[in-house]
């Protein structure tokens, strides 16, 4: 009776730690769209009606024609599982001045399947030290404590 109640608190145990692992949960990043966001942006024609609805973009292009965009998405966790990403909506404007001369409104399936590369990205020109190189090339950038400098 003594070794049936042990093996039951086990599998209690076991079950519930299984539980834990396998909570469901939803965390949203970036922009929180309205459900009709086409239909709210289609009409707009300044960038200051723009940040106004929406607010200011995430990210403005340096190349090319100027390109306000804004992104938004459900990051969703499964217990040990990697993270999984859906209803994102990615906005993008089309900006000349303080004029608003195109939107387009992206979702799930019109974004592409982007695979993030293993390894580090290689800088050129880079200049690589190994670690007694990084000693002494720091000795003498920090000031003594104290002064404040």
């Amino acid at each position: 009776m003594k070794e049936q109640m042990r093996i039951h608190r086990v599998l209690f145990v076991v079950f519930c730690l299984f539980l834990t692992a396998c909570t469901f949960q939803t965390k949203h990043r970036g922009y929180v769209f309205p459900d009709d966001l086409a239909g709210q942006v289609e009409n707009i024609k300044t960038t200051s009606a723009l940040i106004e609805k929406i607010g200011a973009p995430q990210v403005k292009t340096v190349y090319g024609d100027e390109v306000w965009v804004y992104y938004g998405a459900d990051e969703n966790y499964r217990g040990p599982l990697k993270p999984t990403f859906t209803d994102e909506t990615v906005l993008l404007a089309w900006v000349r001045g303080n004029r608003v001369l195109k939107t387009q409104v992206l979702h799930d399936a019109d974004l592409p399947n982007v695979k993030i590369a293993e390894g580090e990205t290689e800088i050129p020109a880079a200049i690589e030290l190994n670690a007694i190189e990084e000693l002494f090339n720091n000795i003498g950038r920090f000031s003594p404590a104290g002064l404040g400098q």
